[in-house]
């Protein structure tokens, strides 16, 4: 086969306006029939300088599509689909618009799938770390079934939604955090910087020093060992995390630990409950089969615990049984969700009891959090200005018998 290029076009469209784009193809005159055939009267093809247009990217800072860039993205591609606009003239628009960048080259991507023959989910199932199981499915269903537009109606609410809820546990959780992170800065600022000093003064003055002294001296002397071993962990723990976090060995371990933590168990419980009963029934209400959508939710709804059960539900669905008989025999769904899912298979609006339920916990999670937010203030305050206040009192302990070391 023969090499591809990058080709720069400027074309004009049936409304007489100019555009510009790139495209890949071997030769000019490729690019010009293929603009052709979009309906597109070429201006000029001139091959791209792919030496000064190569944009650098550091090494594993590779561009992300973000949750909400995907919301975005369905709420406009549900709005020209629903307008009579072609598929391929919204994925172009849409690929010319987004301010992501990674996603805008997706996106020329998915368009160039579809110009060769191929549907649209098939296009976007090429790209898995981009589209999530659940996009791809839901967008299948919506081309045989024949409402796209109404798939993606539903996944940009769903995502909107599970951008919302992010977003109000990230901003909850910001204010502790960022406290936190100030007392361990000041608890180290003072044990490497402020602490040496005092402690040679209190050597040039000699006599005995109280024992809260010399433990701060102590901690202060470790600090300097401490201080870079721990800098270099760090380092290699900001790199690695992202790489070993999804790994199963990891997820078996802390995701059952999440679920049993004093205080933040509970909120962790809730939003995988939202995520879950989010999923399944946008899933079921776009006609994707029950089996298939269980098997896609139970790896999206975020703790391997969920997903153990979900495995188990999916295991006794496929044998016959109703989906929240076996529900109930995990401790993990509670019986509200248990009785409320049996009650939408019995009416047959099962979709809509899920999305109820996801409603509820939304709420309950936003509780959550003001109820947590309210409670961790005040203590990280408390916490903060012991730790301080137990530092200046240890420092200025000797100071009290200072005259009687110089006498």
């Amino acid at each position: 086969m023969a090499a591809t290029a990058t080709f720069e076009y400027k074309v004009r469209d049936s409304a007489g306006k100019i555009k510009t784009g790139k495209l890949e193809a071997e030769t000019q005159a490729q690019v010009a029939n293929k603009l052709k055939s979009m309906g597109y009267a070429p201006i000029s093809v001139t091959q791209a300088n792919v030496v000064m247009n190569k944009e650098l990217s550091l090494p594993g800072m590779k561009p992300k599509v973000k949750l909400k860039d995907l919301a975005v993205f369905s709420r406009q591609f549900a709005v020209m689909i629903n307008s009579g606009l072609s598929l391929l003239r919204s994925l172009t628009i849409l690929a010319e618009q987004t301010e992501n960048k990674e996603l805008a080259r997706i996106l020329a991507e998915v368009r160039n799938d579809i110009e060769t023959g191929n549907s649209l989910s098939a296009a976007m199932a090429k790209h898995p770390n981009t589209f999530p199981p659940l996009m791809i499915n839901m967008i299948k269903a919506g081309e045989v079934g024949g409402f796209l537009d109404g798939v993606l109606l539903q996944l940009a609410e769903n995502y909107e939604a599970e951008v919302k809820l992010r977003g109000k546990v990230k901003s909850a959780m910001t204010y502790p955090v960022v406290v936190f992170v100030i007392a361990i800065i000041a608890v180290v600022g003072m044990l490497l910087f402020i602490v040496p000093v005092f402690a040679g003064m209190f050597e040039d003055l000699g006599g005995e020093l109280p024992l809260p002294t010399k433990v701060l001296v102590f901690l202060s002397s470790a600090m300097k060992v401490a201080a870079p071993l721990g800098a270099v962990a760090l380092i290699a723990f900001v790199v690695t995390w992202p790489k070993v976090k999804h790994r199963p060995q990891v997820r078996n371990v802390l995701d059952p630990l999440k679920l049993k933590l004093p205080v933040f168990g509970q909120l962790v419980h809730k939003i995988a409950l939202s995520r879950f009963s989010r999923n399944l029934g946008t899933m079921l209400t776009s006609g994707v089969p029950i089996l298939q959508s269980l098997e896609i939710v139970g790896a999206t709804c975020g703790n391997v615990v969920l997903e153990r059960a979900v495995k188990d539900v999916q295991d006794s669905v496929r044998s016959g049984e109703s989906l929240s008989a076996p529900l109930a025999n995990h401790a993990v769904f509670p019986p509200m969700v248990v009785q409320m899912m049996s009650v939408g298979e019995d009416t047959g609006a099962l979709d809509n009891m899920l999305h109820k339920i996801s409603d509820f916990y939304d709420q309950e999670v936003e509780a959550t959090t003001e109820a947590l937010t309210s409670l961790i203030e005040p203590l990280m305050i408390a916490v903060l200005g012991a730790i301080i206040g137990a530092m200046i009192v240890a420092l200025y302990m000797p100071i009290f018998g200072v005259f009687e070391l110089i006498q």
